[in-house]
This record gives structure tokens, C-alpha cells and sequence, in this order.
């Protein structure tokens, strides 16, 4: 697992297949998440997933900077094969089971309510927003807040003022060269 600076993961957290989980820079994954690595899962910076959370499937995450996910969502990066081609049982090897592995992207600045879960293949746009309880089952526009099950979109969201704090703190917590400053090496 490559790790960025800054990073907080708690003593309860289950990682499997750490080798192809790469994280930036001031994240914090909670007690109690699961963090399946699977094909792939990149995990930018200032990144939060909150506890009890789970993302597992094997197939692909990117989460990118400043996205977060809520208490209790469920990711899942990959599904069983319904179609009754083939089992679903993960006790039973190919050709008899045929899992679909594909992915999740979870866009800059996009954040995810409590206790939703998002279904392989979607990608979550830039600053979008699911609400509490909701379920992903296709792509989510930048910038637009999405309820229910399944989710549906209510509203857009501004995007001006996250997009100007950002410009401010890299300016205050990076340097010259963009590289991120380590909390305990900043001068405050």
C-alpha cells in the first residue's frame, strides 16, 4: 500500500489486497471500514470515509481529492452474474461462478450520504452529492444533489465556492513545488 502524508487509519479497519490500494495525502478511513484493494483503489487526498463503511468487488475505486463517503456506504466495484448463466455462490470456482468485475468513480468533490450504496459501472460526477439512504444505480451529472432509491436528482449544486477554498488552500499547505506540507511541519 502507497501511502501520502497525513494519514489516519484506524486500528479496526480491514484491508485486504493492500498492494493495489494507493492513498494521498490527509486522509482518514475510520474504525470499522472494510477496504477491499481489488483490481485497483486509489484513494486521493483530504478524503474521508466514515466508519462502518465498506468498499469491496473486485474491481476498480477512485475516489478523487476532497470526495467523501458517509457513515455506513456500501461501494461495490463488482457483482455476481444474475443472468443464470453461471452461480453466484462464491464457494464455487469459474466456469461455474462468473463474477463481473468493473468499477466506481467517485469525482472531486463529490460526498455520499449515510448508509447509501452504489452499484457497479457509476460513476459519480464531479460535486455531486448523494443523499442519505440513496441507491447509485447509474451515473450521477456533476455538481447535483441525488435522493432515493433509486436515486434521482432533486436539485444542482453551486460550484464556485468549493472550487475558489480550493485554489486558497493549496496556496496555504502546499509549496512552490505543490508538494504537500505535513501538518506538523506547517508554520501557523
Amino acid at each position: 500500500m502507497k501511502i501520502g502524508k497525513d494519514v489516519t487509519i484506524h486500528s479496526s479497519v480491514k484491508i485486504i489486497n493492500s498492494e493495489k490500494i494507493t492513498m494521498g495525502d490527509s486522509v482518514i478511513v475510520d474504525d470499522f471500514v472494510l477496504l477491499f484493494g481489488g483490481k485497483g483503489c486509489t484513494i486521493g487526498s483530504f478524503i474521508h470515509i466514515a466508519a462502518f463503511s465498506s468498499i469491496g468487488g473486485g474491481g476498480e475505486l477512485v475516489m478523487e481529492d476532497f470526495s467523501g463517503l458517509s457513515m455506513g456506504v456500501r461501494v461495490y466495484t463488482g457483482n455476481e452474474d444474475y443472468s443464470g448463466e453461471s452461480f453466484t455462490n462464491p464457494t464455487l470456482p469459474a466456469p461455474y461462478r462468473q463474477p463481473i468485475r468493473t468499477f466506481v468513480r467517485i469525482e472531486k468533490f463529490a460526498v455520499v450520504g449515510a448508509n447509501s450504496v452504489i452499484l457497479p459501472g457509476v460513476t459519480i460526477g464531479e460535486g455531486a452529492v448523494v443523499g442519505a439512504n440513496s441507491l447509485i444505480l447509474k451515473d450521477c451529472k456533476p455538481w447535483t444533489v441525488y435522493l432515493g432509491n433509486p436515486a434521482r436528482p432533486v436539485r444542482e449544486r453551486p460550484s464556485t465556492k468549493l472550487r475558489e477554498m480550493e485554489d486558497k488552500l493549496r496556496l496555504e499547505i502546499f509549496d512552490a513545488n505543490g508538494e504537500y506540507i505535513p501538518r506538523s511541519e506547517r508554520h501557523t
